[in-house]
């Protein structure tokens, strides 16, 4: 199940929330990016290239952009502090910057757990879908796949620094643990896109 947070928006056909739809408030809100976010292991990048495929989105794996440091530290188990994030979440940001300015719709993985995280990505354009899942069910998943650098040893310190996207954040709340296939439908239907696959 989806569940939309402040997602509304005036002229493209994304839904209102049940308080109401939220202005636009900017000239890229007709080309939505989709910044597909959570804990590791919770389903960020299955669930991307889902909705990329059946929209026919430009796609991008933020994990792809971390600095070489910052891959190299996770998988030695430390994690990443602020400073370390800082420079990866300003890549992401160009990536959704350059979609808004070109008018090109896209989507895009990235945990933003933080709302700073969030603040430095949040355009007019930025809808937050946010993968909820249970301490169990990331644990599980994490400790079934290959070949990521994220050890499950830094799961504890990722739900701890984990803040939930805020009521007046434009977002979506999937919860995970169902076939990435539902979770990716439930999106779709929830901000109204129209699939092309």
């Amino acid at each position: 199940m989806a569940v939309l947070e402040n997602a509304g928006r005036a002229s493209s056909g994304l839904a209102a929330t049940a308080g109401g739809a939220v202005p636009a408030g900017g000239p890229y809100a007709a080309d939505p990016v989709l910044v597909v976010m959570g804990v590791s292991g919770s389903g960020k990048s299955t669930v991307a290239a889902l909705l990329a495929e059946r929209l026919g989105w430009d796609s991008y794996e933020g994990d792809d952009l971390h600095p070489d440091e910052n891959v190299a530290k996770m998988a030695a188990g430390t994690p990443l502090d602020d400073d370390d994030r800082a420079p990866w979440l300003d890549t992401v940001s160009s990536w959704i910057v350059e979609h808004a300015m070109a008018g090109v719709p896209g989507v895009i993985t990235c945990s933003a757990l933080k709302r700073k995280y969030r603040d430095v990505l949040r355009e007019h354009n930025v809808v937050f879908v946010y993968l909820r899942g249970s301490r169990d069910l990331l644990g599980d998943r994490m400790a079934a796949r290959e070949g990521h650098f994220m050890p499950t040893t830094l799961l504890d310190s990722q739900v701890a620094t984990l803040e939930p996207p805020e009521a007046d954040e434009r977002h979506v709340v999937v919860d995970a643990g169902r076939s990435p296939e539902d979770e990716a439908d439930d999106v779709i239907r929830a901000l109204g896109l129209a699939p092309v696959a």
